[in-house]
């Protein structure tokens, strides 16, 4: 057991005060929508960008990031990802 707690580090999102409920539904898509509209501005290399990614996987549920995906991907996703 100790070999995987040294290994692995898990962390979830941090607070934001933009969210001070428990339901984490708005952060967890807001998340979602900046991290596409900062890798537009800046590329996927750019490390403040890769918080954001890590912040939604933390916070959504998988079905809802593949389904956005998909509509990413169709061109139907019911938000603006330009930067």
């Amino acid at each position: 057991m100790s070999d995987l707690s040294s290994k692995y580090v898990l962390q979830t999102a941090g607070f934001d005060a933009r969210f001070p409920n428990t339901n984490q539904t708005r952060h967890c898509f807001q998340n979602y929508t900046d991290y596409f509209k900062c890798i537009a501005a800046k590329g996927e290399e750019f490390a403040p960008c890769k918080q954001f990614k890590r912040a939604y996987n933390s916070l959504c549920p998988n079905e809802w990031i593949a389904k956005w995906d998909e509509q990413r991907e169709n061109g139907t996703f019911p938000a603006s990802l330009e930067p």
